[in-house]
């Protein structure tokens, strides 16, 4: 079970028992499961929250506990990525920006977004329980796709993460979250198109990292983890509302 606490302690603020930290394949097969850990907390939390108080306030509360899950460790990677990857700068003064502790306009912007984002989808979302589960799942999953990227820079987190997965261990590390989302879609449609997104927006953060500093650092994996969670919770959020379905019906 060592590799397994390594993934609780490294993606989560729980607390584990006493271990000898080890990062290496078997370490993130247990990733997308630490994931589906998170959503499982936060789906509980959503029937009691929701039980007590209104939507905004049970939204407001989730997003809270979702930062403090993980000790807004991947807010704090979308706040630096917000600065140095939007900001009109050279390639190298962006990577200065993104290892400068401070948050600077972008940043602050990027965040604010990403809160008030999740939290609306989450006021909203007829189906907030299984976007709940599904979301930090696909997203952890998404932190190993990342790890295959070229690397900004040699040293700093990425680099000390990075663990080569061929295509056929990201395929078999992503066997729970597609089972998962398969089971669910038979009563929540919208969980299966909210895969997809997530997946595609985690892509396009990859790809505005590549072009703006040549690659990915630990900033990008928690880009990509909130930016996924987010448009998975938006999309999960869609409802066919009567007057688009009179629109459609017309037309």
């Amino acid at each position: 079970m060592q590799r397994f606490w390594s993934a609780v302690g490294f993606l989560t603020t729980a607390p584990t028992p006493t271990h000898r930290f080890t990062l290496d394949q078997q370490t993130l097969f247990w990733f997308p499961f630490v994931g589906l850990g998170i959503g499982a907390t936060l789906s509980a939390l959503a029937f009691l929250f929701g039980a007590l108080f209104p939507a905004p306030v049970t939204a407001v509360l989730l997003v809270g506990t979702w930062a403090a899950l993980t000790g807004a460790l991947h807010l704090d990677g979308l706040a630096d990525c917000g600065d140095g990857l939007l900001a009109p700068v050279p390639r190298e003064r962006r990577l200065e920006i993104m290892r400068d502790s401070r948050i600077g306009a972008f940043g602050v912007v990027a965040l604010t977004l990403m809160l008030l984002l999740k939290t609306a989808a989450l006021t909203t979302s007829p189906v907030i329980w299984p976007a709940l589960l599904l979301a930090p799942m696909w997203a952890r999953w998404l932190i190993l796709l990342a790890m295959q990227r070229p690397l900004a820079r040699s040293d700093g987190m990425a680099a000390r993460m990075r663990t080569a997965l061929n295509v056929r261990s990201l395929a078999l590390f992503a066997l729970p979250a597609v089972l998962l989302t398969a089971a669910l879609s038979t009563w929540h449609w919208q969980v299966a198109p909210a895969s997809v997104v997530a997946i595609l927006t985690a892509l396009g953060v990859l790809r505005l990292a590549e072009r703006r500093i040549g690659g990915v650092t630990g900033d990008v994996y928690g880009a990509v983890v909130e930016v996924s969670e987010a448009a998975f919770l938006c999309i999960a959020s869609f409802t066919i509302t009567e007057e688009f379905h009179w629109i459609v019906v017309v037309k």
